[in-house]
């Protein structure tokens, strides 16, 4: 037999009849093929054509009514269309294409299992994906736990540089740089960490700048170191402030977005010298009777509560004058004149250390180290640093250097 096209390779539909005999009481016959609707057979009793509602039909049960009489063979039934054959394709038969899910024109899709959170398989494997509709969002069981599957997906973050460490008879030290704001980040991809150290501070004039904090390609530059005696303030995330000595000396320049400018120091009388650039303010300057105070931090509630950093350092106290007050955010204390220590920037805020007074062989003190927090909105996606939630978000703390897998 000849065809227009391609032979036909599969029949949907066979051809056949059932036959029953009559009792003149049975109503109820058994097909050997289930049907969905009256228009699918054709039911013939003593050779005449009968019609709904004469007869129904559910599944396999036909009913008849009222019931045929009694008869050999004078009650059958002739299919007219059913699905009367079940294939089951070989494994690798059924592509994309027989899906339509490959063809870019297609309007079709496929639909993935779906639940809430509470739903989740109890025993999953990896690989296994479906739609929470509690997040409204596609998830994936990847490394034995849930993560939100999408290309990418959107993070706030704060990086913070550590602060500088502060020197002999100098201002205090600026605090490290500050940056926050939002990026995209790419499902699976590895993203390194950088926790800045802070500086060193010292008794002679080796003190140290901050080092940078790194999240991917964004970078909070180190805080400037304290200056030394008769030394303008150093540049850095926040500059550092002037040290003392005529004629005074300017704090050092803070990096545009990330801090301020270092105090500048008093240039006679007692010498009061500089505090340290904050994140949030500059450093105030020395006069004759007073060593300037750190420049105030920035506070950020990325980490669920409200949390200031970044302060920079007081100025060490020099000829008789009141040491400066580190400033908000882990500013330290410069030291006070004639025999007292610094104190050191807190740890994981990145404040500057306060500067070293004069006399006594006093030391500034060290700066404090930095931080990388990312906050998204919605369960866990990505693994990294200290994981917490706060506020329908989840957080990832770092106050070591690492990797954050997104």
């Amino acid at each position: 037999m000849s065809y227009i096209g391609s032979t036909p390779t599969t029949q949907s539909f066979i051809a056949g009849t059932d036959s029953f005999n009559g009792t003149g009481s049975a109503t109820n016959f058994t097909l050997t093929r289930s049907v969905n609707s009256t228009n699918d057979i054709q039911v013939v009793v003593n050779n005449v054509v009968q019609y709904p509602p004469n007869y129904s039909v559910s599944g396999t049960t036909l009913t008849i009514s009222p019931a045929p009489s009694t008869g050999t063979n004078n009650v059958y039934v002739r299919y007219l269309s059913t699905t009367l054959q079940t294939f089951a394709p070989s494994q690798g038969t059924i592509g994309a294409l027989q899906l339509d899910i490959g063809n870019l024109n297609g309007t079709g899709a496929v639909q993935t299992p779906f639940g809430t959170t509470a739903q989740r398989p109890a025993s999953p494997v990896n690989g296994m994906v479906r739609y929470n509709t509690t997040t409204s969002q596609l998830e994936a069981y990847q490394n034995n736990i849930w993560v939100n599957y999408a290309a990418t997906y959107s993070v706030s973050y704060l990086v913070v540089a550590g602060g500088g460490g502060g020197g002999i008879a100098g201002g205090g030290a600026g605090a490290g740089g500050l940056l926050t704001g939002s990026s995209p980040l790419l499902s699976g991809t590895s993203y390194t960490v950088t926790i800045g150290a802070g500086g060193t501070g010292t008794n002679n004039y080796t003190s140290t700048s901050g080092s940078n904090s790194v999240l991917s390609t964004i970078t909070a530059i180190g805080g400037g170191r304290g200056s030394q005696s008769s030394e303008a303030g150093v540049a850095g995330g926040s500059g550092g402030g002037g040290g003392a000595g005529a004629p005074g000396f300017a704090g050092g320049a803070g990096t545009a977005g990330q801090g301020n400018n270092g105090g500048t120091s008093f240039g006679s009388a007692n010498f009061g010298t500089g505090g340290g650039g904050g994140a949030g303010a500059v450093g105030v300057a020395g006069t004759g009777s007073a060593s300037g105070a750190g420049g105030a931090g920035t506070a950020s509630s990325i980490s669920g509560s409200s949390v200031t950093y970044a302060g920079g350092g007081g100025g060490g106290g020099i000829n008789g004058t009141t040491n400066g007050a580190g400033g908000t955010g882990g500013g330290g204390t410069g030291g006070v004149s004639g025999g007292g220590n610094a104190t050191a920037g807190t740890a994981n805020t990145g404040g500057g250390g306060g500067g070293g007074a004069n006399g006594g062989g006093t030391t500034g003190g060290n700066g404090g180290s930095g931080i990388v927090i990312i906050s998204y909105a919605g369960s866990q996606r990505g693994t990294g640093g200290t994981v917490t939630s706060s506020g329908g978000n989840t957080i990832h703390t770092f106050t070591t250097s690492g990797t954050y897998t997104a």
